[in-house]
């Protein structure tokens, strides 16, 4: 999804079409019920600084290639804790095959690759897929502990 691009999300709560903005300051709400809405969007070399590092909420950043089959195994798995928390955070998922040069910067070795930013910054990060639990852990630990790279770190 680029910058200017919306998608669309259904509210959880009142089942309400919403448009909501790749890049876009506050948090999204449904226009119906005004509830918080699950911010998930795709980035890449050329937009990820405006979707990711400039975001004010806690960003995971999914890196993941689309035709490795660990990936599309647990493809769902990262949304599922960032609809839980919807407003409060924004997930953000790059396919590495497509964006190079955030492969290297990050230097990515395996995917999925998981990440953390806070304010534009790394504070969290693990290789490796892991089931929707420890995902939910990791993501509630991570604003508050140091980058870790092993998902059995999450302790």
């Amino acid at each position: 999804m680029s910058t200017d691009t919306a998608g669309t999300v259904v509210c959880e709560h009142c089942g309400h079409k919403n448009r909501v903005q790749a890049a876009a300051s506050g948090k999204p709400t449904c226009g119906h019920c005004h509830q918080p809405l699950p911010w998930i969007v795709d980035a890449g070399d050329n937009d990820f600084a405006e979707l990711a590092e400039r975001a004010t909420m806690p960003v995971p950043v999914d890196l993941r290639a689309t035709w490795w089959g660990p990936c599309r195994q647990v493809g769902p798995a990262p949304a599922q804790p960032a609809r839980e928390r919807a407003g409060k955070v924004k997930l953000v998922r790059v396919d590495v095959d497509r964006a190079p040069v955030l492969s290297q910067r990050f230097d990515v070795k395996a995917v999925p690759t998981l990440m953390v930013l806070r304010g534009g910054e790394v504070v969290a990060r693990q290789a490796g897929a892991a089931p929707v639990p420890v995902l939910r852990e990791w993501l509630d630990q991570a604003p508050a502990r140091p980058t870790s790279t092993r998902v059995g770190d999450v302790r």
